[in-house]
Parts: C-alpha cells; sequence; structure tokens
C-alpha cells in the first residue's frame, strides 16, 4: 500500500522542521557546522528520508560536517521518533543540495550585510 503524495510531503515537513530545530540545538559535534536543510524526500513506503542540506563552508568543512551528520544519524532518528508521531522513523540519508541558487543567496545575503558594515563606518 503506497502513502498518498500529500501524507508523503506532510511527513517530509515535518521531519525538516524537527531536523532543523535539533540540529541548531542538540548537536555537540563541533564538526556540524552551519547547516540548513534544504528540503526531505520521503519514500512512499516511509523507509527512507532523503535529507538534503546546505552547508555553509569549504569542500573540507562540508565533508566534515556530512561526516558528523552520518555519525549523529541514529540520535536524530532516536530523536525525531520522539517528537514525530509515526510509527515507524525513516532511515536518514543526508546529501548535499548543490542547487547553486542556495549558494548564491547566501552569497549576495553576506555582501549585502557587509556592505551595510561598510555604510556604517
Amino acid at each position: 500500500m503506497s502513502m498518498n503524495k500529500t501524507r508523503m510531503s506532510r511527513v517530509g515537513e515535518e521531519i525538516k522542521k524537527e531536523l532543523s530545530i535539533l540540529l541548531q540545538r542538540e548537536m555537540k559535534d563541533p564538526r556540524i557546522g552551519f547547516v540548513t536543510v534544504t528540503s526531505v524526500d520521503v519514500t512512499s513506503d516511509l523507509q527512507l528520508a532523503k535529507v538534503y542540506v546546505s552547508i555553509f563552508g569549504s569542500e573540507e568543512q562540508r565533508e566534515a560536517s556530512l561526516a558528523g551528520l552520518h555519525k549523529a544519524k541514529g540520535f536524530l532518528r532516536t530523536e525525531l521518533g520522539r517528537r514525530i508521531k509515526l510509527r515507524h522513523v525513516p532511515d536518514l540519508v543526508f546529501k548535499l543540495d548543490e542547487s547553486i541558487d542556495y549558494g548564491n543567496k547566501i552569497e549576495s545575503i553576506l555582501r549585502e550585510i557587509s556592505t551595510e558594515g561598510e555604510s556604517k563606518r
């Protein structure tokens, strides 16, 4: 029996919301830096959640953050299980969100911030 699309995307949204909070507040791993969950795709059987993350930093920092996320997977699933009413918390797979526009958005925000700083001097 396959899930209907709205339920899948609702579960995905919920996972995205809770994961974002967890990553901001609960992570003790210093490798996990500035990580933003951009989207979560849940498979129709709810066995798997592909978590797309955008990680700010160099290639090495991204790799390190991904490794840290991978290591924290068990913890994160347990926490999600407490926060989301699901019979089965899907397995989490972290993938780098390569969509370039997101990076550009951050770039432009940082540029705006630095130009604002300039004008205040």
